[in-house]
């Protein structure tokens, strides 16, 4: 693509990042925000395919409102010309599968602090019912600073919704859970299986099953335990080890609860306490065995404790000594029939297994590995007969297929529509209707409510409150202010900051936050719109500005008894600093001890000299410059404010020659225009 090609008439292109599997990254800059921004552009083979084209909108819906940072933010989504493309957080660092593939194993403990984030990540997205089903090192960028963000929700089920066919389920087969190889429901912990896949190939150097393709992985997934990482690095932790293997659990319902169990595992080991009683059970490489063994726990056959012969295939297990069939209703096994029979049924089971699966990646290629319930399918196929179509409307998708498959029919075509009335996520309508009959393994089109659908969120700044209410009206969505807050930039009774941000796609009906700018920080003191009021005008103008006041008081010829004669500090003066007002008490009077020098600091050199020399002085003048002290205004005297002197003696006025002037001169009482 060309350098400096345009997006939305916003984004201009700067340079290319990477290229996936379906999209291109560029980094970019917002020239309406001035940021530097990450653009997703997707590839022209994929633009005009309607599928691809949801699945890409999907990924910009399920991350826009997650908040968290360990995953890549994400600031729009929108069409350009004829191909689609995401504007999101630009990450600087590397992805965790390039560090690996350039360091080898990474330090045990780094791992650990790399796996909580991703849990942090998951717990955000799994919180909101989103499953992010393809967490990999190349999904996991690191930082500068050592930590961790999740990105690339591109097929993601946010909501229990799926813009794609449902039963197509991608992912990356060297990282997908057992469940999903096999095109089986999704739930959070299938996140974290393939989240301890990934920590064990950070942590070894090496991912836990290899083979010559795709097919051949995804059966390992299913059917093998990987060798304890322990016995391919040494240094890492027995806990560690305990923690990843208990993510890899092949049965989802022994793996941890949540991500947020694990990451509370993962934080225990950093900080050295105990594993819970679990991680006990990790001491030995858990293996499986084949259906129909002579295991003493068959619970375990999946799990990890029973054994086997080295050389033996191991196939998928149910788990109990029972077996499942389409429709529902179990079928006891006798072990010792199912001995005998056990060699001859994994060969059977090993190639319904592999021809399932090689028939799901036809439909979709080599970019990943898809399933859809291909157990289920084999039985569907042998069975015949007219069924009646069961009423979806009001379920989730996950509900609406797990009745369809019952009854043995298939999820057609899933589309996505707004609806006022209808909870995002759940069935608006299905067709055919239900109660029709239909012959067994046809397929029911549903369409899936998104709510009242999002919008872009305007922006408000230098928006009144009033402004700003109306414009988050017209675009669907709440206000709500946040009080005010200072700021040098925006205009006082302006919106000074938003939340979330303009451009940001939010839910219609959400609330933006906004804040008004109660003006600049600073406020400039002039001496002169003080000096000679009322004490009691002053002191009111300055606390109206925010300044707390303090007064003393001093003689002073020049100002009347109770006016001010000197106020202090002057120029720009934060907001709730302290400022003194000098209250004047009169001329001071003269006596045959001497005169006291008032204070004359702030007042014009002309001024001062007035003052000083109504008082029977001398007066010499010095210039200094000063960053603080007007130019021609009196820095301060010699001798100082207060001092006796006689009759006739010289007082030095020191007077600012302002910020930029370097060196000092002196002159006499005549001096006072310099």
């Amino acid at each position: 693509m060309e350098r400096n090609r345009v997006f939305g008439n916003r984004y201009r292109i700067v340079e290319r990042a990477g290229i996936g599997g379906m999209a291109e990254v560029y980094k970019a800059t917002d020239e309406v925000l001035g940021r530097t921004v990450a653009i997703k552009v997707m590839l022209p083979q994929y633009a005009s395919d309607h599928t691809f084209a949801a699945r890409f909108r999907q990924e910009a819906q399920a991350a826009a409102n997650l908040s968290s940072p360990y995953i890549v933010s994400i600031y729009d989504w929108g069409q350009d010309g004829d191909t689609y493309y995401i504007a999101m957080e630009y990450v600087r660092g590397v992805d965790l599968k390039t560090a690996i593939q350039e360091r080898g194993s990474i330090n045990p403990r780094k791992v650990a602090e790399i796996g909580s984030q991703v849990c942090a990540a998951l717990s955000v997205a799994h919180a909101r019912d989103i499953i992010h089903r393809d967490i990999k090192p190349q999904n996991i960028m690191i930082q500068p600073d050592g930590n961790a963000k999740v990105m690339d929700f591109g097929i993601a089920r946010a909501g229990n919704t799926n813009l794609t066919t449902t039963n197509s389920v991608l992912g990356t087969a060297h990282y997908v859970s057992p469940e999903q190889a096999q095109g089986k429901p999704l739930k959070p912990s299938s996140d974290l299986y393939s989240l301890g896949v990934t920590m064990y190939e950070a942590a070894t150097g090496k991912l836990p099953f290899e083979g010559p393709d795709a097919v051949s992985v995804a059966m390992k997934q299913v059917s093998e335990q990987p060798v304890p990482p322990r016995q391919i690095n040494p240094n890492i932790d027995p806990d560690l080890e305990a923690i990843i293997m208990h993510a890899m659990e092949k049965d989802p319902e022994r793996r941890f609860a949540s991500a947020t169990e694990m990451r509370n595992a993962l934080r225990s080991y950093l900080a050295g306490a105990p594993l819970p009683s679990w991680g006990q059970s990790y001491g030995a490489a858990p293996t499986s065995v084949l259906p129909g063994s002579n295991s003493s726990d068959p619970t375990r056959v999946m799990g990890g404790t029973a054994s086997q012969s080295p050389a033996t295939s191991v196939l998928p297990a149910t788990g109990s000594p029972t077996s499942t069939f389409q429709g529902g209703g179990t079928q006891m096994i006798d072990p010792v029939t199912e001995k005998k029979k056990s060699r001859k049924k994994g060969a059977i089971i090993a190639v319904v297994v592999v021809a399932a699966i090689v028939a799901a990646l036809l439909g979709w290629g080599a970019s990943g590995i898809a399933g859809g319930g291909p157990f289920r399918s084999l039985f569907q196929a042998a069975e015949s007969g007219n069924v009646s179509v069961p009423n979806v409307v009001g379920m989730t998708q996950d509900q609406a297929q797990t009745a369809l498959t019952q009854q043995g029919l298939t999820l057609g075509t899933v589309t996505a529509r707004e609806s006022s009335t209808v909870d995002a996520g759940k069935v608006i309508s299905q067709d055919p209707s239900a109660g029709v009959s239909l012959s067994r393994g046809t397929k029911v089109n549903i369409v899936i409510s998104t709510g009242m659908g999002q919008v872009q969120v305007p922006d408000l700044s230098g928006m009144s409150a009033a402004e700003a209410e109306r414009a988050l009206s017209a675009a669907g969505l709440k206000g709500s202010n946040g009080g005010t807050v200072a700021s040098d930039s925006v205009s006082e009774n302006q919106v000074a900051s938003q939340d979330p941000a303009a451009g940001v796609l939010a839910a219609k009906g959400a609330t933006v936050t906004y804040m008004i700018s109660s003006g600049p920080s600073t406020v400039t003191v002039n001496a002169s719109d003080y000096l000679g009021s009322t004490a009691s005008s002053a002191s009111s103008k300055l606390s109206g500005l925010g300044f707390s006041v303090v007064t003393t008081h001093e003689n002073s010829s020049k100002y009347p008894e109770g006016t001010v004669c000197d106020i202090s500090p002057t120029g720009s003066v934060s907001k709730g600093a302290t400022i003194t007002l000098t209250i004047s008490e009169g001329a001071a009077s003269a006596s045959s001890s001497g005169i006291t020098i008032p204070s004359v600091t702030g007042q014009s050199q002309s001024d001062a000299t007035s003052t000083l020399e109504g008082l029977g002085l001398s007066v010499s003048v010095e210039h200094q410059s000063s960053s603080s002290v007007s130019s021609g205004n009196v820095i301060g005297t010699s001798p100082g404010y207060g001092t006796t002197v006689q009759r006739g003696s010289t007082v030095t006025l020191v007077v600012s020659s302002g910020s930029g002037s370097g060196g000092d001169s002196k002159s006499g009482g005549d001096d006072s225009n310099n």
